[in-house]
């Protein structure tokens, strides 16, 4: 059980480190945005694929997995609608900010798909530890802090330069770990449900990431004059991720 807490707070803490680490290197020149957010776009493919997707098919079967993708991309879908409600959130007023929404209501999709996806991967390191093969649940865990370091760091600078306060950033994206930590607990807890429902819950976050990728990042990082950039650094993006999974998976 102490394992299994020091894990939660392990995977949690991550990513808090993480946006620590994006708030010191916040201040990136304009031309390169596309290039930082195409590497978080191959970042967040690598992770849907390598870290939920195929997770979920070796869980689980493959209807179950592709009715849970498609229902994460359907939920975004409807998400989309609500988060021009969420501005309240960001600290920022809707109507005076009327220039910024668009962009604001894409990063808090984007914010929503990281919190959605980090709840399964807390729930896949807590089932490990309740499982009680030490070893392999180590290696999950530390596979997902790693993982999580680069995600806390890319949901940093969206948020400022779609002007939301900077102490608002920081308790917005140390809430993604947060989820973490209470799926790593729900986990472990729930070890004999968790293992039913975990490669729907996957590839529910899977679908989420894939639809983020393709809706919002992609058509954002090629609107500037820098889609060369952007794809290679998309590639370097998942390249990492196969990397991280090759050496640590």
């Amino acid at each position: 059980m102490q394992l299994a807490i020091l894990t939660a707070l392990g995977v949690g803490g991550a990513t808090i480190f993480g946006v620590l680490l994006g708030f010191v290197f916040q201040k990136i020149p304009h031309e390169f945005n596309d290039i930082v957010l195409g590497y978080a776009a191959g970042i967040m493919l690598g992770a849907a694929i390598l870290g939920l997707i195929i997770p979920s098919l070796d869980e689980g079967n493959v209807w179950v997995t592709l009715a849970g993708i498609l229902t994460g991309a359907v939920f975004l879908t409807f998400a989309d609608k609500v988060t021009p409600h969420l501005h309240h959130i960001t600290g920022m007023d809707q109507e005076a900010h009327s220039n910024k929404q668009n962009q604001l209501n894409k990063v808090m999709l984007f914010v929503m798909a990281i919190a959605i996806h980090n709840l399964p991967e807390g729930i896949a390191a807590g089932v490990s530890f309740g499982t009680e093969n030490v070893g392999n649940a180590i290696t999950v865990a530390l596979g997902i802090a790693l993982q999580n370091i680069p995600e806390g760091m890319i949901i940093v600078s969206p948020m400022i330069i779609a002007g939301v306060p900077k102490i608002r950033v920081f308790i917005i994206a140390c809430f993604t770990g947060f989820v973490e930590i209470v799926g790593t607990m729900i986990g472990y807890g729930t070890v004999s449900i968790s293992m039913v429902i975990l490669p729907f819950i996957l590839a529910f976050a899977g679908g989420t990431m894939i639809y983020v990728v393709s809706d919002e990042m992609i058509p954002e990082t090629h609107s500037h004059g820098y889609e060369r950039q952007a794809t290679y650094a998309l590639l370097f993006g998942f390249m990492t991720m196969i990397l991280m999974d090759y050496y640590i998976g």
